[in-house]
């Protein structure tokens, strides 16, 4: 590999208060790798476990991986205001995992995710799945929170892209 070939790995995350989906995609020479993904299905019976199972589970992974950033979904408003509250603490447990090993968490929103990955804001999670799948090239099943933090990492990757080529356009002198 030439030492101007850039690697981006990023750690997606589809956090959850009873299932955490996580989800490494590296970007080499322009071609995206699925690396590892998969959910955690969150076993402790009081909160405050899970909470302390999502910190684990991913200073684990970021450990063993090596993820050079992070995306993470943003907060989304359930119509129940307990789940909300419940999301945006396991949220909080992720982004202090990744915070505590000195990496930056990128936030997007389900429409950005779903824009970037299928090209339309409002696709459902079959969609997104199936589009994952093409992407990346895999077979198979999974999980379908697994699917959404790589469609989260992938989101990243592309919206990394739009930046340096907005930035690059951006200090084009004009007439």
């Amino acid at each position: 590999m030439s030492q101007n070939c850039v690697v981006k790995r990023v750690l997606g995350i589809d956090p959850g208060s009873r299932v955490t989906g996580y989800g490494i995609v590296e970007e080499t020479q322009g071609k995206l790798i699925s690396i590892v993904y998969g959910a955690w299905q969150l076993s402790g019976k009081e909160f405050s476990d899970r909470l302390k199972e999502i910190y684990y589970n991913i200073e684990q992974l970021i450990s063993e991986y090596k993820p050079t950033e992070v995306a993470i979904e943003a907060l989304f408003f359930a119509k129940n205001a307990m789940s909300s509250i419940k999301l945006g603490q396991a949220r909080g447990a992720a982004m202090t995992a990744v915070a505590n090993q000195n990496l930056k968490v990128f936030e997007y929103s389900p429409a950005q995710v779903k824009q970037a990955v299928v090209g339309y804001g409002r696709a459902d999670k079959e969609q997104v799945q199936k589009m994952v799948f093409l992407l990346l090239g895999l077979q198979g099943q999974a999980k379908v929170d697994a699917t959404d933090a790589l469609a989260v990492a992938i989101c990243h990757l592309n919206s990394m892209k739009f930046r340096q080529v907005s930035e690059r356009y951006d200090r084009i002198p004009t007439r």
